[in-house]
């Protein structure tokens, strides 16, 4: 096997291949000790130097009421500012309740003091002042080795609000002490609550997407899009120096820097809601892989272990409710997390299915998750768990989208329940989940190095006669069993994303329908098809 399925952060590739994510964190600690023993460092520095540890273990809560303070006359700066003080990567994140309460977070290069966040309904009249979170994550980690001193030190700033109206437009700056936005003249940047009842929104999604060239440009063509929220199917940053997951291609945290500016032009706007996936098990912050990103994002508090399972959640948004998953939970090809939660998620998963199935006003249910139930790559394919595990809940309820990542490429099931083709979906087709069965698109195609079908690829405008495929399905651990399919109606190597039109029904007697679209960087329309409830 040449490639790593997860970062490299210091943990021997031979190890890597057998350990869980809690071994590889409990061998990396055990390295640190045994350095600073080596080493000579004293207990407080080594605290001082040892990671997020206290940081993780008061992760904010995104639904929480931040305490607002009077506005105060900031000593207005004047000349050049330090860049290393100046925010950067903003990125936004919904609360428990996108109505009333969304998570503010950017990242400064050193640390600074008091920082804060201003907001309000107008750009003119910030008079709102909210204290920020200070998550200082450090890495004891340089390519290629594990040190304790040589290190790199990020500072994420966090700010919670809540009690915000809802469908309303605010607007808002982020400073500190050392840096005073107004006087600089930053330009409030604006971002805007669900709506309080069932309206038309679009929102977009994709996975797998790393800092490139062709990451940027689907975010270029996002931020025209201006969508409501956008959902991440995992394999977020790829942090690692050539991003190629090669042996030797060792953990670089500054990859995180990049990632954070790279998407401020939506993210800074329209909350990034993220899921994980096998690049995002970071062994050498927390047991479970997580504690770094616990630093850097906010997650709503949603789910059924938000400290330790903190990319499982759920929220609603007009009449659609989004499910956020773990697949690292349920993997037989990638098992570093597998059974981390010891079937809690998919209890929880089946009690959330169940309520948001029953709730009035929620018309579409959306999941998200990094490995695919479907898919026909030569390189990762479906993940046998995956489909058991998640598939035959999402079947009972009735699921009417999954989106997912891993694979790089985009492909589109026909309608399917339990692995059999209900209705065949063609490009421009329309769907009834509740009788036709669920689509599943895989859309890791953001930005990372294309994979390859082992069929010809057939979409809008190179359509090829349907066939069936020769593929493959993971069916225990680390083993594959052969598979021929039907279902794969839309294969694209090339590099987009969904764009997802949600109309709610216009009066009794019609259909809700959400127009899914996969589209280029350039706009062209690769793939289109309407779920109607």
């Amino acid at each position: 096997m040449n490639e790593l399925d997860i970062p490299e952060m210091g943990v021997p590739y031979e190890l890597m291949e057998r350990l869980s994510i809690a071994e590889q964190h409990e061998y990396l600690q055990q390295k640190i000790r045994r350095h600073r023993r080596s080493n000579g460092v004293n207990r407080r520095d080594f605290l001082r130097f040892s990671g997020v540890a206290a940081v993780a273990a008061t992760a904010l809560a995104p639904g929480m009421s931040s305490t607002f303070q009077a506005p105060t006359l900031l000593v207005q700066q004047t000349g050049t500012v330090d860049a290393s003080v100046k925010p950067m990567g903003r990125h936004l994140a919904w609360g428990n309740n996108p109505q009333t309460t969304v998570a503010v977070a950017w990242q400064t290069a050193k640390a600074v003091r008091n920082p804060y966040l201003r907001f309000g309904t107008s750009g003119n009249a910030l008079s709102a002042k909210v204290p920020a979170e200070v998550r200082h994550l450090h890495t004891g980690i340089t390519p290629g080795k594990l040190v304790s001193y040589q290190a790199v030190d990020q500072y994420y700033l966090h700010a919670a609000l809540s009690q915000l109206i809802p469908g309303t437009k605010y607007y808002y700056l982020v400073g500190s002490d050392e840096y005073d936005p107004i006087a600089q003249g930053d330009t409030p940047v604006e971002f805007k609550t669900a709506p309080a009842g069932s309206l038309p929104f679009t929102f977009t999604a994709f996975g797998d997407q790393g800092t490139t060239k062709d990451a940027a440009a689907n975010v270029t063509a996002i931020a025209g899009i201006k969508p409501a929220f956008h959902l991440h199917a995992g394999d977020i940053c790829y942090a690692n120096p050539s991003g190629g997951g090669v042996v030797g291609d060792q953990y670089d945290a500054t990859s995180w820097d990049r990632f954070f500016i790279q998407n401020e032009p939506v993210a800074q706007s329209a909350p990034w809601m993220v899921a994980t996936g096998n690049h995002d098990l970071e062994a050498y912050y927390s047991v479970n892989g997580y504690g770094g990103h616990q630093a850097r994002f906010d997650f709503p508090s949603t789910g059924f272990d938000a400290a330790n399972a903190p990319s499982v959640y759920s929220f609603t948004y007009s009449n659609v409710a989004v499910l956020c998953l773990d697949s690292n939970d349920n993997s037989w090809e990638i098992t570093g997390n597998n059974g981390y939660t010891a079937g809690k998620q998919l209890i929880w998963l089946e009690a959330e299915l169940k309520k948001f199935r029953a709730q009035p006003g929620i018309d579409f249910i959306i999941t998200y998750h990094h490995y695919c139930a479907y898919s026909t790559t030569n390189q990762h394919a479906s993940d046998g768990h995956v489909r058991d595990s998640f598939g035959k809940l999402y079947d009972q309820y009735k699921v009417d989208l999954v989106i997912q990542g891993h694979n790089h490429v985009y492909e589109r099931t026909d309608s399917l329940r339990a692995n059999k083709v209900i209705k065949p979906l063609e490009i421009g087709g329309s769907t009834k989940p509740e009788t036709d069965g669920i689509v599943y698109v895989t859309a890791g195609s953001a930005g990372k190095s294309l994979y390859s079908f082992p069929a010809p690829d057939t979409y809008a405008g190179n359509l090829k006669e349907h066939q069936q495929v020769d593929s493959y399905f993971w069916s225990s651990p680390r083993a594959k069993t052969k598979e021929t399919i039907d279902w794969s109606r839309v294969r694209f190597t090339g590099f987009a994303f969904l764009r997802i039109d949600v109309t709610p029904r216009a009066s009794a007697g019609l259909s809700s329908k959400m127009h899914v679209q996969a589209l280029t960087p350039g706009g062209a329309v690769i793939d289109q098809f309407d779920v109607l409830r």
